[in-house]
């Protein structure tokens, strides 16, 4: 079934957002995103706008709603800003639109194909949890800047990149009781595999907890770890998260880089919030992780995590919510071989975002 699929990537991610020219500025500004392709009222486009950018081979798409009763403008009303799609570079949309649905999927968008001077794309989707969709998208016949539609977006103002490479996983958070059967549905759908599994013991501190399991393709280009919450003494990260998002949906991208200290420092100096990570954690950490290549001290002076499993290890930092609500945020990651999630940081992560909650009054 993974194989028949054929998912080469991530194609892009696309966020319902309330303004996406003033969210564009500050996804170049803080995090280097560069500009790429517009679609609007100049394209033709009367219920909606969309922003277009990239970094190396993350494509984020902001989306905000010109009419008051654009689908678009009922989604971020809701939700207020959050990712709609996530959209999957395939071989042959077609065929994995008539794949997923033959294997239970509720068809979001049929076949189709759009075409312009750039040549041909052929788009499919289909539902995931909530109100989340994914895109097949089949390009190997297009060489535009982005899709059919789209014109070129070519700006005076372009901040240099800070070094992102990639989309390492992103992470989706349901309600209680519902992980089993989302990940059923990427194994049983999308014919993808379990990676690894959390249970609340895994993840937990004294106040909260939760249960999370890694789903991910064949090929493990793609990976999707699904959250819910579990029983604790106080009010979890996923419990604040669905109910200020209002039911399920994405909570973080993970985007990869290189060099960790260089992209964070870049983007601490922009303005990107992260988490706070208390000196002691540093105490301990060589004892857990051994020898790394990065000096500590500079680790501990930009607070990037570290964590080690049996194929090497990674570094790793979480932003705040890049939003008003409590929802969604991001996380960069650096792998050094570990093909892990930092299960190691799990308890300073989440006492840190304990914290956070505590200030909101939300734990």
């Amino acid at each position: 079934m993974a194989n028949s699929l054929s998912i080469n990537g991530t194609d892009y991610v696309e966020f319902y957002v309330g303004n996406a020219k003033q969210a564009a500025h500050f996804y170049q500004s803080a995090f280097g995103f560069q500009p790429v392709a517009y679609a609007g009222l100049e394209t033709g486009l009367k219920d909606r706008t969309s922003y277009v950018l990239r970094q190396n081979k993350i494509t984020f798409v902001l989306t905000a709603a010109l009419t008051p009763d654009s689908p678009v403008a009922e989604h971020q009303r809701m939700h207020g800003d959050g990712v709609k799609v996530i959209a999957l570079w395939v071989d042959d949309a077609r065929k994995s639109h008539e794949d997923t649905v033959a294997k239970g999927a509720t068809s979001y968008i049929e076949p189709y194909d759009i075409s312009d001077e750039h040549g041909e794309v052929v788009l499919s989707g289909i539902k995931t949890y909530a109100e989340t969709v994914h895109i097949f998208v089949e390009r190997k016949n297009y060489n535009g800047p982005f899709l059919p539609g789209f014109t070129e977006w070519n700006p005076e103002y372009k901040p240099e990149n800070t070094g992102l490479m990639y989309v390492d996983h992103i992470v989706g958070n349901v309600g209680w009781g519902e992980m089993d059967q989302v990940a059923e549905f990427y194994r049983t759908v999308m014919g993808f595999d379990q990676l690894v599994s959390f249970d609340d013991k895994d993840i937990s501190t004294e106040f909260t907890a939760l249960k999370s399991k890694v789903m991910a393709s064949d090929n493990l280009r793609i990976k999707f770890p699904i959250n819910e919450p579990a029983n604790g003494l106080k009010r979890s990260q996923i419990e604040e998260y669905l109910d200020f998002y209002i039911g399920a949906g994405t909570q973080h991208v993970a985007m990869a880089t290189d060099d960790i200290v260089a992209t964070i420092k870049q983007q601490r100096n922009r303005g990107v919030d992260f988490l706070y990570v208390p000196e002691t954690y540093y105490d301990t950490v060589t004892e857990r992780v051994g020898e790394i290549e990065e000096n500590m001290e500079t680790l501990k002076g930009l607070k990037i995590l570290i964590d080690r499993d049996k194929d090497g290890y990674l570094l790793q930092l979480f932003t705040k919510p890049v939003q008003d609500r409590p929802t969604f945020f991001f996380e960069v990651i650096q792998r050094k071989g570990a093909k892990s999630f930092g299960k190691g940081n799990f308890q300073a992560l989440f006492e840190s975002i304990e914290h956070e909650q505590s200030l909101r009054g939300t734990l």
